[in-house]
């Protein structure tokens, strides 16, 4: 099955999160770096329907996983 592209930004509006890429940078920068013992979804600046997203979307490899992959990867940069 292909799965869709979904552009970074698309992955912030879905999340609730100013999609812009400075405001982009500003929370990956904020938020970083995640350490690695702790699933994205489980990091303390998701609320509770962000976290459950992010979850599903890997637990499902939904077309959204590609992205929240590189989510992930962006976040654990220090």
């Amino acid at each position: 099955m292909e799965h869709p592209d979904h552009p970074f930004t698309e992955l912030f509006e879905q999340l609730g999160l100013a999609s812009d890429p400075a405001s982009i940078k500003r929370f990956i920068e904020r938020h970083a770096p995640l350490p690695e013992d702790i699933p994205l979804h489980e990091a303390p600046c998701w609320n509770e329907g962000q976290a459950e997203f992010l979850r599903e979307a890997l637990d499902e490899d939904a077309d959204w996983a590609e992205v929240v992959d590189h989510l992930d990867t962006s976040l654990r940069k220090s």
